[in-house]
């Protein structure tokens, strides 16, 4: 089985867009989103609408998308986001912010194999930001491989009988081969608000048979994204913060 793992597109439908491009001519046998489908970006009804055409799709919220269709408060948020989780409120339409409020809390078991959550496997809003978080994660997760979002870094944490090890993934393009005796949490990156100063929208190919991941970087329309939210009259740092991959 050959999967696609993606997450926080974060309304960014160009970013999304050039995701489906990059991958159409890739084997997809099953698609796999870790959440935060909106926020941020000008365009989450065009967004929501993309992901949930794709089949089979396994798909998990995240903090966003709970924000955004009700079911969390912004106040938690810093402003920007919260300025943008207002807006989102008042453009989604019924119909999407009922789709928002109907996705399950991970972490989700997929065809046995694998976990995916936004988050971490004990907490979905909380960020796996190096070996310590890992670790702890690690204690949760009930299949080998685990794949993660939320914190908008592509990422690997490989824990064996003697340590939790992680590092940044770095390259356009990185292949890893995942070995039988450790067990794996991974994160694909950021679709639509890359954070590791590579502007470029990232996601990750996990083939089961092989037992790979390849992470992917590939260009899209930043201009024609910052355009979309400026034009709403959005914080203008986050059309500024695409260009910058921060």
């Amino acid at each position: 089985m050959r999967y696609l793992v993606f997450t926080d597109i974060h309304g960014n439908r160009e970013a999304l867009e050039a995701l489906l491009e990059f991958v159409s001519r890739k084997k997809i046998d099953r698609y796999l989103c870790l959440g935060d489908l909106v926020g941020y970006g000008a365009s989450p009804d065009e967004t929501i609408e993309i992901v949930r055409k794709l089949k089979p799709l396994s798909l998990i919220r995240g903090n966003h998308d709970k924000a955004v269709c009700g079911l969390d408060a912004i106040e938690t948020f810093n402003p920007m986001a919260a300025s943008a989780i207002t807006w989102s409120r008042k453009t989604l339409s019924r119909e999407h912010s009922r789709y928002l409020c109907g996705l399950p809390k991970g972490p989700l078991i997929v065809d046995g194999l694998l976990t995916i959550c936004h988050g971490a496997p004990f907490d979905e809003d909380f960020y796996i930001f190096g070996e310590f978080d890992a670790a702890e994660a690690f204690l949760y997760l009930e299949t080998r491989i685990g794949f993660f979002g939320h914190t908008h870094f592509p990422c690997v944490y490989v824990k064996t009988e003697d340590a939790v090890e992680g590092r940044l993934v770095e390259k356009d393009r990185s292949l890893i081969r995942l070995k039988k005796n450790a067990a794996y949490l991974i994160n694909p990156g950021s679709v639509g608000q890359p954070r590791d100063r590579n502007p470029k929208a990232a996601c990750a190919l996990f083939d089961s048979e092989e037992s790979t991941v390849c992470f992917y970087r590939f260009e899209y329309d930043i201009a024609r994204a910052q355009e979309k939210i400026l034009a709403q009259n959005l914080p203008p740092a986050l059309a500024e913060r695409l260009a910058l991959g921060i």
